[in-house]
């Protein structure tokens, strides 16, 4: 299992995925080799490791002679590749193969594409370097860290690395959004696998409470001012409570609202006993993105507690509350899902579905549940990985 940690004071939840993966796959009986570097490492380097930094991104010279040694002595099965920047590098594909060993990967983001991986710029969508052999809008925006250097550097990366991200044995899509992602840089159907995080089962529901939650980072492109703007089209208290829980530099826009409105609550930040209460007290989570948000784990949350999600119709927000049906009309208002509802991220759409999510969570309830049991319970989610490497295995056999 390989993957640059991000560092610690940037909470990650690309981090806590991979611990918790690792953790799932030992409990499953699979013997797991963590192939781990650390963004944190950086600032103790020696200077001669330091001078190197600049071309880690394509080519990371330590880490190859490491994995190297790691293949040669515990010949795995199967590599499997979490985030590479910028310590281990693409190039650790290539090392792979090279020694024989098949390669997974599970994309958490757009950066085959997308310097910054987000397909989100200055406060909007943007894809401007979809279709590039070079992301030169990305190093005129300076997408990656605000640095116009390091936005070359990883423009030219992904440059670089087309052929090897192309090479890649098995992709792992978390949601039916990014395999659409995958096809359209031109990966066959036939090696990408859908299949999303897991999180603990937190046992039987409690009863559904009531009015809507709000429970993640405040920052813009999460759309609490989309959330905010909808919210007013209502009277107070007209729709019941809303709790609005997290920290980020929307606070003041969001504690205004609460001195505003009676029908606002400000919860703050949350430990994991805070956010199971504030579930427990709600009867639909808000999933309001403005970006195409790859798997908000506040939505799995949502279902395995047996509240229904109403969100954005983009990233894999339709996916995560089971209204991605083919064929459902591009621009349609209200999109009604297994576990939940899916508008555009317009305030009109928003606003007009807020009371019908209100009407209907009590009836979604228990499909939301079903959907987290189904798909993303750890037992089932651990069991598709393990599917996924034992025929890269079968085939290298």
């Amino acid at each position: 299992m390989a993957h640059n940690r991000y560092r610690e004071a940037q909470p990650s939840g690309e981090n806590t995925i991979v611990d918790v993966e690792i953790a799932q796959l030992r409990a499953a009986g699979v013997e797991v080799l963590p192939f781990v570097r650390s963004s944190d490492e950086i600032p103790s380097m020696s200077k001669g490791a330091k001078a190197l930094l600049p071309i880690s991104p394509i080519f990371a010279p330590k880490a190859q002679a490491d994995l190297s040694r790691l293949l040669t002595e515990h010949r795995p099965d199967v590599l499997h590749l979490h985030n590479p920047y910028p310590l281990l590098s693409p190039w650790v594909v290539r090392t792979a193969h090279k020694h024989g060993v098949p390669v997974v990967q599970t994309v958490h983001n757009y950066r085959q594409v997308c310097s910054s991986g987000l397909y989100f710029r200055d406060g909007k969508i943007c894809q401007d370097c979809r279709g590039r052999v070079l992301g030169v809008p990305a190093i005129k925006h300076r997408c990656y860290r605000g640095s116009t250097v390091q936005s070359a550097l990883m423009a030219t990366t992904l440059a670089v690395h087309r052929g090897t991200w192309h090479s890649v044995d098995r992709f792992i899509a978390l949601t039916s959004a990014v395999a659409d992602h995958l096809r359209d840089y031109g990966v066959p159907a036939d090696r990408i696998v859908v299949k999303p995080n897991a999180i603990p089962d937190p046992g039987t529901p409690a009863p559904l409470g009531d009015g809507f939650l709000f429970l993640g980072r405040l920052s813009p492109e999460k759309g609490l001012d989309l959330l905010l703007e909808a919210w007013r089209r209502h009277p107070d208290g007209s729709l019941g409570p809303l709790r609005i829980a997290g920290d980020g530099e929307l606070r003041p826009l969001v504690e205004a609202a609460a001195a505003e409105r009676a029908d606002v609550t400000f919860l703050g930040p949350l430990d994991r006993t805070g956010v199971r209460a504030a579930l427990d007290a709600s009867a639909v989570v808000l999933a309001t993105s403005t970006w195409h948000d790859v798997l908000p784990t506040v939505i799995i949350e949502a279902l395995a507690s047996g509240r229904p999600v109403l969100g954005t119709n983009l990233g894999g927000i339709p996916f995560l509350v089971g209204a991605d049906t083919p064929g459902t009309p591009a621009g349609a208002a209200l999109v009604p899902g297994e576990a939940g509802w899916v508008v555009p991220p317009e305030p009109a759409a928003l606003a007009a579905a807020l009371p019908v999510a209100a009407a209907g969570a009590a009836a979604l309830s228990a499909p939301a549940r079903s959907r987290y049991e189904r798909t993303f319970h750890p037992d089932v989610v651990t069991k598709r990985l393990i599917d996924v490497y034992a025929s890269l295995a079968a085939a290298r056999a």
